[in-house]
């Protein structure tokens, strides 16, 4: 599974990226608000700092003005995935874009219907909200394992991207059903490497080697 980190900080973005544990990064109007920085001017910065696909956000609703955005979006860098919401005009922009060359993430998708019109779109990532699904009593797991089945199905390339990511298990059954990505906020993403047996092993190690009154040089 490919590790994207959900956040336009630069400053948790590269100390992830130093531990080699990041394969791209998620931004959108809101992360790029919480970051009080200009979105031309963070975005770039995080392109220089990950190899991988940044997706970067449209604001507009309509195609024309989508495709305007967009073509601004993919001048900053190489490496931008241009981040489209699951509507028509979306899906016509992302079909535009994506036979044009460019990256493209259909997000704030809540179904497997609509990951398989993104599929036909030919997005190359589906972000389907599996947080939000929760809070609705919807079991967010399950559309997962739905669109992994249909895309199975039919051999669609477009790579599932599981977003809206609250809790480290949310992380571990999307590995298991087969998610192809998980974008989480950068404190989950530090979380998975925490175990108390783990701590506790390590405690009774340090102590061990402590009585052993060696050292390692």
């Amino acid at each position: 599974m490919k590790f994207f980190v959900d956040t336009a900080d630069v400053d948790e973005i590269r100390a992830l990226n130093e531990l080699g544990l990041l394969d791209g990064v998620t931004t959108n109007p809101s992360l790029i608000l919480k970051s009080g920085r200009d979105i031309m001017e963070v975005t770039k910065e995080i392109c220089s700092i990950v190899d991988g696909p940044v997706s970067a956000e449209v604001t507009a609703t309509d195609y024309e003005g989508m495709m305007s955005e967009a073509a601004v979006l993919a001048e900053i860098a190489d490496n931008i995935c241009i981040k489209l919401p699951l509507t028509l005009d979306g899906l016509r922009a992302c079909k535009a874009l994506t036979s044009a060359g460019h990256m493209t993430n259909v997000t704030l998708c809540f179904s497997a219907n609509q990951a398989l019109l993104a599929a036909k779109a030919g997005a190359t990532f589906i972000s389907p909200f599996i947080g939000r699904l929760d809070d609705m009593a919807i079991d967010g797991m399950e559309v997962i394992s739905e669109i992994r089945k249909i895309y199975d199905n039919y051999g669609f390339t477009t790579q599932i991207l599981a977003a809206s990511i609250r809790t480290v298990n949310h992380v571990k059954d999307a590995a298991l059903i087969g998610a192809d990505v998980a974008t989480v906020p950068p404190s989950t993403l530090k979380a998975l490497v925490k175990h108390p047996l783990t701590d506790k092993g390590l405690e009774a190690f340090l102590a061990d080697w402590a009585k052993t009154g060696q050292k390692i040089s």
